[in-house]
């Protein structure tokens, strides 16, 4: 009988413990998100220092900190210990931060590395309650400062990150109390957690590279001001002011050459697979090695040398012109041939395709090698040539990589990236040679972040309506989408 009831409030227990687990789990995530987020920083705690900063920048960058304090500091007003010891408090939170993040992936695993688990929250709530105290600590220390040049304030993120650090020690402390306290002899966890965690430092890399970074768009309806600060808001202004009639004919052309460029990177798109299927069917696997090994190096050179090599070869006192003028006797060989509006793309295309080339092949080269050998055994029984072989298994055996392949292409068409065409930009192909990227580029350099970032906008909107376009032309005429 006792037994029973023991059964059940175990039974009853269990439910309650797995409703706390996911509320600590909701916690610890809401908290790392905050990190990066400036509007919730708690060691904003002057107004001089920069309010586009979040509480990761403040625990790792001196010099962005102090870049509104720089008077005072020279004038020996505060010190530099004052900084550090607010830094210091800064990396106390995020080291909290961390153990509650251990403390939430344990948890995924059975009852006893949950047990231990809960137990890492309540140590990561204490760290970063004790960072906040670091940080009230310089809080104090700069209200004793008698400088006008400095303006003591407690942020709002303090007091929210100080209830989030005790909410999470509560919730981990009530979860390890309503666990069973009869535990598996060694801790485990399920195979689909353990992938998931193994995935999660790409997706938590991910998301602050790609996704955080869309937090920005806001300034695209604000008047930007120099200090970081959004200013009023504009509404549309800006966009109506990039897309109508004064800028209309310079969007015109700059989508003229991305899409020109682009569009022929699509066309020229089968030049990997058919590199990758060439190199395959090479019998020496001494010269394979060589030639894949030599044609990937150039994707490790930078833009910048890469240009250095053509300024070599293609200037007027280069290579190519000294050749001419000294060897075949040609007078008046001094073409500047990069100066050169003429035949940009084709230009562009060709050093993409020398510089891309054989890394764009690996992806294949791995496909073929993952083709079941006894196909093309059974093929030469039947007496199929070494050409059969190649269009009838090899080929096929690509295809669904290359159309994964060519759909991120397609998605990407408005996306040619920048550091090659700003390195061979001059002031005679500059007509043909900016494309969206290098425009942006160019705005933001100029003063116009508002119209930069708008172009930003656009360009991903209209990336992954493209993308969802493709994939339903491909699921429609293949059958298979990759969304």
């Amino acid at each position: 009988m006792q037994a029973n009831v023991s059964l059940t409030r175990r039974a009853a227990a269990k439910p309650k413990a797995n409703h706390l687990l996911r509320l600590n789990r909701v916690l610890v995530i809401l908290t790392g998100l905050l990190v990066f987020f400036p509007q919730v920083n708690p060691g904003r705690i002057l107004a001089e220092i920069n309010h586009n900063l979040s509480l990761f920048t403040t625990a790792l960058s001196y010099s962005t900190v102090t870049d509104g304090l720089k008077l005072a500091l020279r004038r020996s007003e505060i010190t530099p210990g004052m900084i550090y010891l607010l830094m210091a408090g800064a990396i106390v939170m995020i080291l909290g931060i961390l153990l509650n993040v251990a403390g939430a992936c344990m948890s995924l695993g059975n009852n006893r590395m949950k047990r231990v688990g809960c137990l890492l929250p309540v140590g990561g709530g204490a760290v970063m309650l004790a960072g906040v105290g670091v940080i009230w600590a310089a809080y104090r220390g700069f209200t004793g400062v008698s400088s006008t040049r400095v303006t003591p304030m407690v942020p709002d993120g303090l007091w929210v990150f100080a209830a989030l650090a005790l909410l999470i020690t509560v919730s981990a402390l009530l979860v390890w109390l309503r666990l069973p306290k009869e535990v598996e002899e060694r801790m485990e966890m399920e195979e689909k957690y353990r992938l998931f965690l193994m995935f999660l430092p790409v997706l938590v890399l991910t998301f602050i590279f790609c996704y955080l970074p869309i937090y920005g768009w806001r300034f695209a309806f604000f008047d930007y001001q120099p200090d970081g600060s959004m200013g009023d808001f504009m509404g549309l202004y800006w966009f109506n002011l990039l897309f109508g009639q004064a800028n209309l004919s310079d969007m015109v052309r700059v989508l003229r050459n991305t899409l020109a460029m682009s569009g022929l990177g699509i066309l020229t798109s089968w030049f990997p697979v058919a590199f990758a299927i060439l190199l395959a069917e090479v019998k020496s696997t001494k010269f394979q090695r060589f030639v894949q090994t030599f044609t990937t190096i150039p994707n490790f050179i930078s833009w910048v040398l890469v240009y250095s090599i053509a300024l070599a070869i293609f200037s007027t006192d280069g290579f190519l012109n000294s050749f001419l003028r000294n060897v075949m006797g040609v007078t008046g060989a001094n073409t500047d041939y990069l100066a050169s509006a003429d035949h940009t793309w084709l230009k562009m295309l060709l050093w993409g395709t020398w510089k891309g080339l054989g890394w764009s092949a690996i992806v294949y080269i791995a496909g073929i090698s993952g083709i079941d050998q006894q196909l093309y055994e059974a093929a030469r029984v039947d007496g199929a040539n070494r050409f059969r072989c190649i269009w009838h298994i090899t080929v096929p055996g690509l295809m669904p990589t290359y159309c994964v392949m060519l759909l991120m292409s397609v998605a990407g068409i408005l996306s040619n990236g920048m550091e090659q065409y700003l390195v061979f930009h001059n002031a005679i192909n500059s007509d043909v040679i900016q494309v969206l990227d290098l425009y942006v580029y160019q705005m933001f350099q100029s003063g116009s972040t508002e119209l930069s970032i708008v172009v930003g906008m656009a360009k991903s909107i209209i990336g992954v309506v493209l993308l969802f376009a493709a994939n339903g032309i491909s699921k429609a005429v293949r059958g298979e989408s990759i969304i």
